[in-house]
């Protein structure tokens, strides 16, 4: 993965993950889902990263939507 891509939200669930890469798509902030989870068993983490320019603009969203995540 590119170095300019920083994680800012993490969760064990996927649905979690992808709650949060809508809300950052709805206010236009690009984002991935990089799922670190065992295929077999479903433990690990999956983690929502942005561009870094965009951390402080995403982290503020987040917060302006208090995601109970």
């Amino acid at each position: 993965m590119d170095k300019n891509w920083t994680p800012i939200f993490t969760s064990g669930n996927l649905q979690n993950a992808e709650l949060i890469r809508s809300i950052l798509a709805h206010n236009d902030i690009q984002s991935v889902i990089i799922n670190h989870q065992d295929s077999l068993y479903k433990f690990g983490d999956i983690e929502v990263c942005v561009h870094r320019d965009d951390v402080v603009k995403a982290t503020f969203v987040l917060k302006e939507n208090e995601s109970p995540l």
